[in-house]
């Protein structure tokens, strides 16, 4: 019988689940998942969620972004029943460009998932590519906590992250590929030539050949044939709707990223040059900005549910 493609991808690379749908992490059975505000939002709205809302509001006792960090970790611990890996849990994009408060919202997530008998090593805290954000990750991962650096867009983001030794980045495959869109007037980009596809595509070269160990997990992904062509990445977040596709498919896919790559030693990156980097690539600083923005405004809205 012949391996669907989402079986073949599979034997290249970890797929993660990125959903809050505890059903979709059944019926898709992913090694890991990964969630944020907007997908805490979306499945705040879902059948059957209305238990969680009541216990994080009970809990939190009129403080909406502790009702926010408990629902998340309400659902983070019905995800980890279904799964053998670890779950992604995000802190408050908010403190985005606070280092100190991003620390202690971190350690008041896994406090929480500790009281719910979940321990800390099957936790990864998102934290956005912000200098201030990577730098809240190193002392985070210095303490045993591990940390997944998002809204990743960027090289010098990429290479601030491996600096701190995070343990895991996700560069956003879509987004980029969105700017460039808009910016050249195209409605589609070949596989191959993909931006967002090429980016991931160079950091993955980029840790491999400096020997880092971070992890790096391609994500946000707009079809299938970005996932296909990112095949033999340590992992990959993926929709429902397109883990489906591929599960539908019966297509070819063979991998993309090879291990074997000649080692380079590679010079930190100071902060001066992390600025100055991301100040000059305006699709990392806009996307950045917009995915910090988008991700506040989905907390809000989520906060207000705990309001009322």
């Amino acid at each position: 019988m012949t391996a669907n493609s989402l079986e073949q991808l599979q034997q290249y690379t970890t797929i993660v689940a990125d959903t809050g749908d505890i059903e979709a992490i059944h019926q898709f059975k992913p090694m890991d998942a990964t969630t944020n505000p907007s997908l805490m939002l979306k499945a705040s709205e879902l059948e059957g969620y209305d238990k969680y809302l009541a216990e994080a509001k009970s809990f939190a006792d009129g403080d909406p972004s502790l009702a926010c960090d408990k629902f998340a970790t309400l659902i983070g611990r019905d995800i980890l029943s279904k799964i053998s890996g670890v779950v992604s849990t995000e802190i408050d994009a908010r403190l985005s460009f606070n280092q100190q408060a991003t620390i202690e919202r971190g350690r008041r997530i896994i406090a929480l998932y500790k009281q719910l008998g979940i321990d800390s090593s099957r936790i990864l805290l998102k934290i956005a590519a912000t200098w201030e954000g990577i730098q809240a990750a190193k002392v985070l991962e210095q303490e045993g906590l591990a940390c997944n650096i998002t809204l990743l867009f960027s090289m010098a983001q990429a290479r601030a992250a491996a600096d701190v030794q995070a343990t895991l980045i996700s560069p956003f495959v879509g987004r980029i590929t969105d700017w460039y869109k808009a910016q050249q007037g195209v409605e589609h980009f070949a596989a191959d030539q993909d931006p967002g596809v090429k980016s991931v595509r160079e950091i993955y070269q980029y840790y491999k050949g400096a020997g880092f160990d971070t992890i790096v997990m391609g994500a946000s992904f707009r079809n299938i044939e970005q996932v296909k062509a990112l095949a033999g990445c340590d992992k990959l977040t993926i929709s429902p709707s397109l883990l489906e596709q591929l599960k539908q498919s019966d297509v070819y896919v063979p991998e993309k990223l090879g291990k074997n790559i000649a080692f380079c030693a590679q010079e930190p990156i100071s902060e001066a040059e992390f600025r100055f980097a991301l100040a000059n690539d305006n699709m990392a600083n806009e996307k950045l900005a917009q995915g910090i923005q988008a991700f506040v405004k989905d907390q809000q809205t989520l906060e207000e549910k705990f309001s009322r």
